[in-house]
């Protein structure tokens, strides 16, 4: 279980806000670690261990550990289990199906991998992902306005006088609360926090883009921010891919401080 006020109080323990992405690609990691026994959970140790001090949050994005099948599996739960147990641990696996199927997926993302949380996919209503909010103490992070140029296609078209990313977060409020329920919303749409704001101004957003994407950190506090802070910055490439070399903990470690310490002068605490 991870409620909300602990998050709240990490944020201000630690000073930061941070999530850190673990988009583990085998192609992409230093070449000494290949020869490990897994080198996907070597790699993913060791950048636990050097930014665990100035993130909040750690997203494991389960597609690039389905694709090794089920060796992949193995790294991805040993990973679960590493995580810092004051850490709020993220599924990215962007589920929802039909009830019967989406309580599987509920099953094997929060008693198998015992994750805290995992992305949701909403577009098939309601139904489809009400299994994950049964769950006490674990999370649904549900798709609304995301980073990439297809948000377009779907998510920003209006439906009315009401964009359809609109309607999905209103519609998912009935199923989920701010102790249980977050929203993504990407970086690279700052203005838009406004409109998200008023349809879920006690939300906590988990906020992609930020990094490599080119999101901009002091935009979206400025308009995403709320009494809670409300905010999950995430980056993964600009952190986890900071050096190739041996020295890529330690390179990981300096990216992530980086983002801490801008976010300390954010919280004015």
């Amino acid at each position: 279980m991870f409620s909300r006020q602990l998050l709240v109080n990490q944020i201000y323990q630690k000073k930061s806000f941070l999530c850190v992405g673990l988009d583990t690609d085998l192609t992409k990691i230093p070449k000494h670690l290949l020869s490990k026994p897994d080198p996907m959970f070597a790699f993913n140790k060791a950048i636990i261990d050097a930014t665990k001090d100035y993130c909040v949050s750690y997203k494991i994005n389960t597609a690039f550990f389905e694709a090794e099948g089920a060796k992949g599996w193995e790294s991805m739960q040993k990973t679960f289990d590493y995580l810092p147990k004051d850490c709020l641990s993220i599924a990215d696996a962007k589920r929802g199906d039909i009830g019967n199927t989406s309580n599987q997926y509920a099953k094997a993302f929060f008693e198998t991998l015992n994750a805290h949380a995992v992305t949701l996919a909403p577009y098939m209503g309601n139904d489809s992902i009400s299994p994950f909010f049964q769950y006490p103490g674990k999370w649904g992070i549900v798709l609304a306005l995301t980073s990439n140029p297809g948000s377009a296609d779907y998510e920003q078209q209006k439906i009315g006088e009401e964009f359809l990313y609109e309607k999905v977060i209103q519609n998912t409020c009935k199923i989920g609360s701010e102790q249980n329920l977050m929203f993504v919303v990407g970086a690279t749409k700052p203005t838009d926090f406004v409109t998200i704001r008023k349809h879920a101004p006690n939300h906590f957003l988990l906020v992609p883009g930020i990094g490599a994407q080119g999101g901009s950190l002091k935009e979206v506090v400025k308009y995403g921010m709320n009494t809670d802070i409300g905010l999950l910055i995430n980056a993964s490439r600009s952190i986890i891919y900071a050096s190739s070399g041996a020295d890529f903990a330690q390179a990981a470690a300096n990216e992530a401080q980086k983002l801490q310490t801008e976010m300390a002068g954010y919280l004015g605490k």
